[in-house]
């Protein structure tokens, strides 16, 4: 016997998700502001924590590039500064909420220099499957890069409409973490397949978050007809 599924169950499930991913960003942003007291009191910076983020993240990114030569060396390595360059540049936003630190330019400078050391790791990655003549694995890399840079278009240009642009599981820490999976398989010959979700995953975020942006901009319509 076939179930009976009415047209909402479909949206039901997906505000469900978008409640999980608010419920789990909130309680680590408050985790994160508790962290920071302490080094709010000091002299250092957001600014301070961005630069030292992107510039971990292209050292690691360096070091992935020379990944023919020792790969378990130059991969773990490599990530290992990309993951603790990553965790710098979400701090520094902590830190200047915590601090009250905070500036326009500086989130400016965050918001660039992230995608910066994402873009910049992703690129030695797909450069690594250029030289084992992984062509699919190579194109998926594209496709992660461009997918990566259009879930932060779509919820910046969301959010200078004045709407909501924050749903889906393809965001930065989500990214990083696939990232860094792929990074500790690679000794394996494992790095595609996280690449490829990653590739999957912000691609489906960026559809989620225009079909969201579509639907916030007809509820308002006929709240005002």
């Amino acid at each position: 016997m076939s179930e009976d599924r009415s047209p909402g169950d479909g949206q039901a499930r997906v505000n469900q998700l978008d409640r999980v991913k608010q419920e789990y960003t909130q309680a680590a942003r408050e985790i994160l502001a508790r962290s920071m007291r302490g080094v709010a009191r000091t002299k250092l910076t957001p600014d301070m924590l961005t630069l030292a983020g992107v510039s971990l993240c292209l050292a690691g990114a360096v070091l992935v590039g020379f990944e023919d030569r020792n790969e378990k060396l130059y991969f773990w390595l490599g990530g290992a500064l990309f993951v603790v360059g990553s965790i710098a540049d979400i701090l520094d936003g902590a830190l200047a909420r915590a601090a009250s630190k905070g500036t326009v330019f500086g989130a400016f400078l965050d918001s660039t220099f992230d995608r910066l050391g994402e873009a910049a790791m992703l690129a030695a990655i797909g450069l690594a499957f250029m030289r084992d003549g992984n062509e699919l694995a190579l194109v998926a890399t594209f496709a992660a890069v461009i997918g990566s840079f259009l879930v932060s278009y779509t919820r910046a240009k969301a959010e200078s409409l004045g709407l909501r642009g924050d749903v889906g599981f393809g965001s930065r820490v989500e990214r990083v973490v696939l990232i860094s999976v792929g990074l500790g398989l690679a000794p394996w010959g494992l790095l595609e397949w996280p690449i490829y979700a990653l590739a999957v995953i912000v691609w489906v975020t960026v559809v989620q978050r225009m079909v969201f942006v579509r639907k916030q901009l007809r509820e308002l319509a006929e709240a005002t007809s």
